[in-house]
């Protein structure tokens, strides 16, 4: 289990500059392989099922650990497929919340 798992999501007040590439690389190392950085902008993954209902499960319980985290993720769901886009909207760029919510999706 990741230590990023373990935090909390901490609430983005602005003023604040997004995360530099090296520090977004210190903390990749902490959650899948299957994000990635996008454009130094957001993190990506697409998770494959079996159908469509078990792709909608599984973002309904990512929904769930959104609002527990107070932190929300977009979410594109298709027959068997879910993308999830996670940034933080206030400074328009990545904090260590988006790493620590995509360790909470990696455990679901």
């Amino acid at each position: 289990m990741s230590d990023l798992a373990n935090k909390r999501c901490e609430p983005c007040e602005g003023g604040v500059p997004p995360l530099k590439e090296e520090e977004c690389e210190k903390f990749i190392s902490g959650i899948d392989k299957g994000w990635a950085v996008v454009d130094g902008h957001h993190l990506r993954r697409v998770w494959a099922f079996p159908d469509f209902l078990t792709a909608l499960e599984f973002v309904n319980s990512a929904g769930a650990v959104c609002e527990q985290e107070g932190h929300h993720a977009d979410f594109e769901v298709g027959w068997g497929r879910v993308e999830a886009r996670i940034w933080t909207h206030k400074i328009d760029g990545l904090t260590e919340s988006d790493f620590v919510l995509a360790a909470k999706f990696d455990q679901l």
